[in-house]
């Protein structure tokens, strides 16, 4: 869910500290993770040439969504690392799946712009900050470098879910019900879920694990990942619907914690079945 700070219970000091803090301490990682591959090759006096074509394609893509003003130069160099991990992968299965979440989350985003703009609802025109970068696109990224590719996409498609049903929810407007109690609240409120919001989400997800998974070894178990992203969708909704209703944590926070539990269902669940070493 993407709010307006006018809207946040939490203070936004602490909203600003959590933030700073997830940023802080997700970046050197994803740092780490879009180094280690380049370097090791490098180290061993190996060609450095397999390597070159992801990182032409994360800068062409981060420079893209600055243009575009779909995010922040700070987000977009966040994004630049994101997309250099995920395009490192066997396939480009994750890289695809990375593109058609922009290309869902940037239409959402801007439809019934003017509708949000006067709710007070509408993202910044600047675009993303680095800590919505982090929060949407870290787990996915840290799965990746880790070898954990089920949880990438399954935090990719939760991701997508997130923001589409968020921003699509409050673009058609009509009645939203709390997840905890069904009382019914304003489109907009931490929590509450929509028939056409849930709707969008869910396609959503189906499509970003259609895309990751299209040419993978995980194909097979595209519908548990896909479960996998919905089950983050609503816990994203509970959250919104207790923890940062009451002010204990930020929307960014919230986001991260949600794609977190995506991935590690999606994990959890092969490793059970023996999917995943």
């Amino acid at each position: 869910m993407q709010k307006m700070e006018a809207q946040k219970t939490i203070p936004s000091r602490r909203d600003e500290q959590q933030s700073a803090a997830l940023v802080w301490i997700v970046t050197p990682l994803l740092a780490t993770g879009a180094a280690y591959a380049p370097v090791h090759a490098a180290a061993r006096s190996s060609s450095l040439t397999p390597w070159i074509m992801p990182l032409l394609l994360s800068a062409a893509f981060a420079v893209l969504v600055s243009l575009l003003k779909a995010a922040t130069w700070p987000a977009a160099a966040i994004g630049f690392l994101v997309c250099t991990i995920l395009a490192q992968q066997p396939g480009f299965g994750a890289l695809l799946a990375l593109v058609v979440l922009f290309l869902l989350t940037f239409a959402a985003t801007r439809s019934g712009r003017s509708k949000k703009e006067l709710q007070r609802l509408a993202e910044g025109r600047s675009g993303r900050r680095a800590a919505q970068i982090v929060a949407n696109l870290g787990v996915a990224a840290l799965c990746a470098s880790m070898g954990w590719y089920a949880g990438c996409i399954a935090a990719l498609a939760e991701a997508a879910a997130d923001t589409v049903s968020s921003e699509i929810g409050q673009a058609v407007g009509g009645q939203a019900w709390l997840i905890t109690s069904w009382r019914r609240v304003p489109g907009g409120t931490d929590g509450g879920i929509s028939v056409a919001g849930t709707a969008a989400g869910v396609a959503a997800a189906a499509l970003v694990v259609a895309a990751g998974t299209m040419h993978s070894a995980f194909r097979p178990d595209a519908l548990l990942i896909f479960a996998a992203a919905c089950a983050g969708l609503l816990f994203d909704s509970v959250l919104g619907a207790t923890v940062e209703r009451i002010g204990w944590l930020g929307n960014d926070l919230v986001n991260f914690s949600s794609t977190l539990f995506a991935a590690m269902i999606a994990v959890m669940w092969l490793l059970f079945r023996g999917r995943i070493l």
